[in-house]
């Protein structure tokens, strides 16, 4: 690629994400003169790609450009594409979170718990600025697949949902130093390492449409529940043990049951992100019955 079509690819993305009034502010934003600017947006204006002042026809770009021989790669100007690359970022980012988290409650470590919830401010940041990127899009073309785009927006939600659980599980540890028994931790690493597959499957099928995936989080999901079923009785027994009075035994015990809570509904949202890809990729609708009440 030439050095005048990268510069115009930057040129490109400063008007996508920055919506500058003029050609002064996208020079001024590059580096480059305002003469440069007009000279390379000039055929574009004529196509009516570029509209003043200024904003992208993105059916427009893709159609003129994704014929020319490769000489300007439409895809990487993609609205679905760029926005598609920050819910993939996302999905990693929060998978680091529930890691850190979880790494807090099994060194029992304070100062890693603070650091799994700084994360989250991460976390939201991004879910800010996928919801931006969405709106911009719709500015930019009202002709767009709205529900397709508004799809993204829903995504990166579930995504920071799932941060904010980190956060529950982050915060037992700042909360109550106490060890964990022995039984539920290993209850605990298990759930964990079926939060993390869940995550993996429902982004790998949001992001690259590996919708087939559906039935082996739906087995995780199961083991989940299981798993969630057991921890909950056997914090039951152990606090048989315990007079209601002991004010200090009851709030650990609850705030263990966040933490057992909070895996149960990482997977939970991770099957609303695959409920999401089959209606992305494939069209399929997503059920309208509670989850709670499906079969």
């Amino acid at each position: 690629m030439t050095k005048r079509n990268k510069t115009l690819e930057e040129i490109l993305d400063v008007i996508f994400y920055n919506n500058p009034s003029t050609q002064d502010e996208i020079a001024e934003e590059l580096g480059i003169s305002r003469r440069y600017v007009t000279k390379l947006l000039k055929p574009l204006i004529d196509q009516d790609i570029v509209k003043r002042a200024y904003i992208l026809d993105m059916d427009k770009l893709e159609e003129t450009y994704g014929s020319m021989n490769g000489s300007f790669n439409s895809k990487e100007h993609s609205a679905n594409f760029l926005i598609q690359n920050m819910i993939k970022n996302m999905a990693k980012h929060v998978g680091k979170q529930v890691e850190l988290s979880f790494e807090a409650v099994l060194e029992n470590d304070k100062q890693i718990a603070e650091d799994a919830l700084e994360m989250d401010f991460t976390t939201n940041n991004m879910f800010e600025k996928v919801r931006s990127s969405v709106e911009t899009v719709v500015n930019i073309n009202p002709r767009s697949k709205l529900s397709k785009i508004l799809l993204f927006n829903e995504a990166a939600y579930n995504y920071e949902r799932i941060g904010d659980y980190c956060g529950h599980i982050a915060k037992f540890v700042i909360n109550d130093d106490r060890p964990i028994d022995e039984d539920i931790m290993q209850i605990l690493k298990k759930m964990h390492k079926y939060s993390q597959r869940s995550i993996s499957y429902a982004s790998d099928a949001f992001i690259d449409g590996k919708i087939e995936l559906k039935g082996d989080l739906k087995d995780t999901e199961e083991k989940m529940h299981e798993q969630q079923k057991i921890a909950m009785n056997e914090i039951a027994n152990q606090m048989a043990d315990y007079s209601f009075d002991e004010i200090e035994v009851s709030n650990y015990y609850l705030y263990l049951s966040r933490v057992v809570k909070a895996f149960e509904r990482i997977g939970d949202i991770s099957v609303e992100i695959m409920d999401l890809a089959a209606e992305f990729h494939k069209d399929i609708p997503r059920p309208t019955t509670p989850r709670t009440f499906r079969e």
